[in-house]
């Protein structure tokens, strides 16, 4: 039977998502405070206590959450702040009401976008390895940050789709490319790279640290950490 990615990133039948099978009183509204375009700080823009966002975007098994737990490693070491948003556990509590669909993925980006830019607004290092699939909702994230003078990097994890196969942590491009799943981004569904990142990797390869120690050196370039 051909199944097709869960909210959780699972997989299983093509159903409802799970909030549709909640009581009225417990489903999410149709938009909720975290579709709301941040505000500008009531203080004024930017971020004085040194918070920044990393964006990794990349496709699955890119190793996108690897290499940002090592940045948030090393920040941490060094006395930062640091908040890992990692994608997957993002899906499994605030957005465990979205799909995959193309509005979905959006919105997804846009809810994280928004816990970033609060976490950066606040003195803290926002990591966030997530597939976000579409220029415009990244660039999207981008604006927001931008429109309250937050720093706001782009990491673009570019291992190509045979490598992240090759890795396939969870297996899902294994049954992707036996017809048993659908809509794995890079495989039916469709992954837009950002044409001019703030960092592009390459970790084909190589070490994590050394793709780590890439990140920290935009960062200390653009005098972030």
């Amino acid at each position: 039977m051909t199944t097709s990615l869960t909210a959780s990133g699972a997989t299983g039948p093509v159903a409802a998502p799970p909030s549709a099978h909640l009581p009225p009183a417990q489903r999410l509204p149709p938009r909720s405070l975290l579709d709301l375009p941040v505000r500008a700080h009531p203080f004024g823009a930017g971020s004085p206590a040194g918070g920044a966002t990393v964006w990794f975007t990349g496709l699955p098994s890119a190793g996108k959450t690897t290499v940002a737990r090592a940045v948030a490693e090393q920040l941490t070491i060094r006395g930062h702040r640091v908040e890992l948003l990692d994608g997957d556990a993002i899906r499994e509590t605030l957005c465990v009401d979205l799909g995959f669909s193309r509005a979905d993925r959006d919105r997804n980006v846009a809810r994280i976008g928004f816990v970033a830019a609060l976490l950066a607004r606040h003195g803290v290092f926002a990591l966030a390895p997530v597939v976000s699939p579409y220029a415009a909702a990244r660039d999207a994230v981008r604006a927001q940050h931008a429109a309250q003078g937050l720093p706001y990097l782009e990491v673009h994890v570019a291992t190509p789709v045979a490598e992240c196969a090759a890795r396939d942590v969870k297996g899902l491009y294994t049954r992707a490319y036996a017809g048993g799943l659908r809509g794995l981004t890079g495989v039916d569904d469709p992954y837009e790279p950002p044409p001019r990142p703030d960092l592009r990797l390459d970790t084909v390869g190589r070490m994590v640290e050394q793709s780590a120690a890439e990140v920290l050196t935009l960062l200390r370039r653009r005098g972030l950490a």
